[in-house]
């Protein structure tokens, strides 16, 4: 079993990791969850920039964004909503680091954890590492069922064509090293990305590994806006990217 404590102390003591990492964070109509996010990624470990884009949010968000003045803190505003797919190609754009992770905004993932994110890409062993909520260990908030019945028949299918073994291809938490990245654009403006670029990864041949995260779920009324809709929306991005689009 592994000892989460043990190795974020092993990891975060260390002085040898003298990476940037670019912590990419997707936002739209977070005004709740915005502040305490930004300051749980500035207390995460790693020299980091963080780039915020927000996809035009219609809340107090925007306002709150405005304020911050950190010179490693980049805040990119979209005129009109797009997407976190669009989101998330904006903030790959913008990152200089020599690892990228992707964040959401709303307080489901815990940036605490990035070393455990990280370890097998700084050990040498992973160009890209998944970060799953089904892996097993970690707290984990117990919620919609016909949610986890979907997201892992869309994980299933995935692997049948990209010929992976994830258990989590829906996951936010995805980490990269810059030259993972090299070549690959999103095309998909919302959450058919995920799978969008794990065809993508696939095809590349990278190394990538897969890590037990914790997940802090949130209901619909907490502000959740994943439908049933994405996930058809991600079944023809399997398809799509798996079979008839190279690029």
């Amino acid at each position: 079993m592994v000892n989460r404590q043990g190795l974020l102390m092993e990891i975060t003591k260390s002085d040898s990791y003298e990476i940037i990492l670019s912590v990419v964070i997707p936002v739209y109509n977070e005004e709740e969850t915005i502040g305490e996010i930004i300051d749980r990624v500035l207390n995460a470990p790693f020299n980091k920039e963080i780039i915020i884009v927000d996809d035009g949010s219609i809340d107090n968000t925007r306002q709150i964004l405005s304020k911050i003045n950190s010179s490693n803190i980049k805040v990119i505003f979209h005129k009109r909503n797009s997407g976190k797919g669009s989101a998330v190609q904006t903030g790959f754009d913008a990152a200089t680091g020599d690892i990228i992770v992707i964040q959401d905004a709303d307080l489901e993932y815990n940036p605490a954890e990035y070393p455990i994110l990280l370890n097998p890409i700084l050990s040498g062993k992973a160009d890209v590492v998944y970060g799953s909520r089904f892996g097993g260990h970690g707290e984990h908030r117990v919620l919609y069922f016909w949610h986890y019945v979907g997201n892992r028949f869309l994980t299933l299918l995935s692997n049948m064509f990209t010929d992976l073994n994830l258990t989590d291809m829906e996951t936010c938490y995805k980490a990269f090293t810059r030259k993972a990245l090299h070549g690959i654009r999103i095309k998909e403006n919302r959450f058919g990305f995920e799978p969008e670029i794990t065809a993508k990864l696939a095809r590349k041949k990278l190394r990538i590994y897969e890590v037990p995260i914790s997940y802090y779920g949130r209901t619909y009324e907490e502000g959740k806006k994943i439908n049933w809709k994405d996930g058809m929306g991600a079944l023809w991005c399997i398809l799509k990217y798996n079979l008839f689009s190279r690029s």
